[in-house]
């Protein structure tokens, strides 16, 4: 009996340190994936290979880091909404260029893609510390644009760009007017235990274990702590058939953030997996940010803003 007992120590034992190994080994290249195997860093296209009229947008995160950027229009004096894109963890900006592509044809909107540290022509090395400098970045790039409505600007973010959208949208309750979130995690902590099932027991925000490895975590994106305390309206657009993140991720998401916020709507697609729920959803995904957009994020009209204009004169 002892030396079943003994065994069983150790072997848990054995599990617990295998696990301390991976995650402080591998997490970086778990979490951040700038390039895809058999491809280079580089980008394959730009925008102007589908048409795209932009901008390449050169931006200095707030500890010097040079990151890169495409400003895409939809026409010169575009006063539509301006969506501020923040993509997946692998990859690059120029693999969502289609997706990007039909957005601003469906929304008459402005897209601003944002390459990560570490990502495309960006310089530096991906972390959450890091990758939250640069959105902020790129925010207050937006911010100081006099060429679009600076009062419409929008955050879409999928998956690792759910997270790193919803802390830039706490951060910044004046400048952002909404935000999309689509398959988006609760943490990074719940997701090793999606990824290496033997450590859920060790580590998650969410686990019924002891959790003894969430210190190792680096960058945690603990989405589930940041969204309840957003006050701008929020759209959640969950692919049912999402083989990466599990759905119910979206749905903790969506329960802790309408407890406090009465501004959110939870939009499901029965067929959508997690990169092609924009694919799946069809007209109605994008019908669904359309009329989101138009109720929470209205294009204002010239004679309410000549009459905010005479009303500061008469004062």
């Amino acid at each position: 009996m002892v030396s079943y007992v003994s065994a069983l120590l150790y072997g848990v034992g054995g599990i617990v340190v295998a696990g301390m190994a991976l995650l402080v080994a591998f997490q970086e290249k778990l979490v951040y994936v700038p390039v895809l195997p058999g491809l280079t860093k580089s980008y394959a296209i730009t925008p102007a290979r589908l048409r795209l009229s932009y901008e390449d947008v050169w931006l200095r995160s707030s500890d010097g880091v040079r990151l890169h950027a495409w400003f895409i229009k939809l026409f010169p004096d575009c006063r539509g909404p301006t969506i501020l894109f923040f993509q997946e963890n692998a990859g690059n900006i120029a693999h969502r260029l289609e997706m990007v592509r039909i957005m601003i044809q469906r929304l008459n909107c402005n897209v601003f893609m944002l390459s990560y540290r570490g990502y495309g022509a960006s310089d530096g090395y991906p972390s959450q510390h890091g990758i939250t400098r640069d959105a902020q970045a790129a925010l207050d790039h937006l911010s100081q644009r006099t060429d679009i409505d600076t009062s419409r600007i929008v955050v879409f973010g999928r998956s690792l760009g759910g997270a790193v959208g919803a802390v830039l949208t706490k951060n910044n309750p004046d400048k952002i007017a909404a935000l999309l979130l689509e398959n988006t995690f609760t943490s990074i902590l719940d997701m090793a235990g999606v990824l290496l099932p033997f450590l859920k027991w060790f580590i998650g925000k969410s686990s019924k274990g002891p959790r003894i490895l969430n210190f190792l975590v680096r960058s945690p994106w603990s989405t589930i702590d940041v969204i309840g305390q957003i006050k701008q309206p929020i759209l959640f657009l969950s692919g049912l058939q999402d083989e990466m993140v599990p759905p119910v991720h979206m749905q903790l998401l969506y329960a802790k953030a309408a407890a406090h916020n009465r501004q959110c709507l939870f939009v499901d697609f029965p067929t959508g997996m997690h990169m092609d729920t924009w694919v799946a959803g069809g007209d109605h995904y994008w019908k669904t940010i359309q009329q989101f957009l138009e109720e929470h994020v209205p294009e204002k009209k010239e004679n309410e803003s000549s009459r905010n204009g005479n009303d500061f004169e008469a004062r």
